[in-house]
């Protein structure tokens, strides 16, 4: 079916180059991402380790990757002159991140297969509708299964390029567990110790999951055996095991000034916890949002990350909560924020907010009397003593534009 070289499938000996007239394929096109999604649901459905929320990272990934199949299927189909190369590299690269997610080849293979069967009834279904005739369907269907061949044959090449290098088996073992850790929904407890145990890495109670800036060109820095590392994501990842014990506190000295945040330490069935967690915590310190340089845990910040999840509800609720406030200049809007929400978080202490906010405490004083005034008596309510923290809160870490 194809001709084999040193360096893959050589597209002159491929039968399903230009096989097909153009305005048989043509009607076929606006129904690419229909097929793409039933193809997807067929995959997620009988293949669990790619049983990923469509919304999520690797989800979109793989909408991606069956979508382009089947366009670039519909492409080279009808055009004689399509070049094979630059189609081999996109399968090859491919079934090479599959390799390094340490996902297995069977599985990857198992859904192109799938694809194939998707592609081939909807292609039954639209000869019947379309009147063609039977060698068109023929053609189709030969074509269909020699591309199908051609990718897989591509994808297992660059599956084997990573997969078969000095010491990769080992890589291959710790990233399959990274991403079992990691992966969105409960972890298999039992699949993850088995694995663990094949790794060399010893189970731990409890994980935590690191978020760190993309490297771009940069080395990735070199780290202790026990981290598990993802540095090939669009955001790296870093599994921590037992982080909370005082001989696992070095682990991230490696990274030196590079900007991560730890998510909250979690049992070893909820990384995808921890690591949604750690992510907004690095896009809100990328943002300029949380204070700190270089590694940021986000225990030290629940406050400003949970508000960040209900934010539009908070920026709602601020024009009616903090109406006075909102009326007045920015910078006398600033100073009364920073003065009432320094005063609550000091358990209503005029002397500490002032030592807090380094002026006097006649300042503070000032400045909440005509707070009272401008909430007319409504601050010293219990009942809205943590809403108002909250508002306050956002609003000054979260909301407030950017002082000129």
């Amino acid at each position: 079916m194809s001709e084999r070289t040193g360096t893959g499938v050589r597209s002159v000996s491929e039968p399903f180059w230009g096989t097909l007239p153009v305005e048989v394929v043509e009607p076929l096109h606006p129904y690419v991402d229909d097929v793409a999604h039933e193809m997807i649901d067929w995959i997620r459905k009988r293949i669990p380790e790619y049983a990923r929320p469509f919304g999520s990272n690797y989800g979109q990934k793989m909408w991606g990757a069956v979508r382009r199949a089947v366009s670039d299927f519909l492409v080279v189909v009808s055009s004689p002159d399509a070049s094979w190369e630059p189609l081999r590299e996109i399968y090859a690269e491919i079934g090479a991140y599959e390799a390094r997610k340490g996902r297995s080849l069977e599985s990857l293979q198992t859904a192109m297969r799938l694809c194939g069967q998707v592609a081939a009834r909807r292609f039954t279904q639209t000869a019947a509708r379309l009147d063609w005739p039977h060698e068109t369907l023929g053609r189709m269907i030969e074509s269909l299964f020699a591309y199908l061949d051609a990718i897989s044959e591509a994808a297992t090449d660059g599956y084997a390029r990573v997969h078969d290098r000095p010491g990769s088996q080992r890589e291959h073992l710790r990233a399959r567990l990274h991403a079992m850790l990691t992966a969105d929904g409960l972890a298999d407890r039992v699949a993850i110790t088995q694995l663990a145990r094949s790794t060399g890495w010893g189970t731990p109670s409890s994980i935590a999951v690191v978020a760190v800036r993309s490297l771009g060109d940069q080395t990735p820095p070199l780290l202790p055996p026990p981290v598990l590392v993802d540095w090939q994501s669009q955001v790296p990842s870093l599994v921590l095991p037992d982080p909370d014990s005082h001989g696992h506190r070095h682990l991230l000295a490696a990274l030196g000034d590079l900007p991560a945040a730890v998510g909250p330490t979690v049992d070893l069935s909820r990384g995808s916890v921890s690591l949604l967690w750690a992510r907004r915590a690095l896009e809100l310190s990328e943002a300029g949002k949380l204070p700190g340089d270089g590694v940021i845990r986000c225990v030290d910040h629940l406050p400003t990350l949970v508000a960040s999840v209900g934010l539009d509800l908070i920026e709602a609720a601020i024009p009616q909560r903090l109406a006075p406030l909102m009326d007045l200049t920015p910078n006398q809007r600033r100073r009364l924020i920073s003065t009432l929400l320094t005063y609550l978080e000091n358990g209503r202490n005029a002397a500490a907010a002032a030592q807090r906010l380094n002026v006097h405490t006649q300042t503070v004083r000032y400045r909440l009397s005509s707070l009272e005034e401008l909430f007319s008596g409504e601050l010293n309510d219990p009942d809205h003593h943590l809403e108002l923290l909250l508002l306050l809160h956002s609003w000054q870490r979260l909301l407030e534009p950017t002082a000129d």
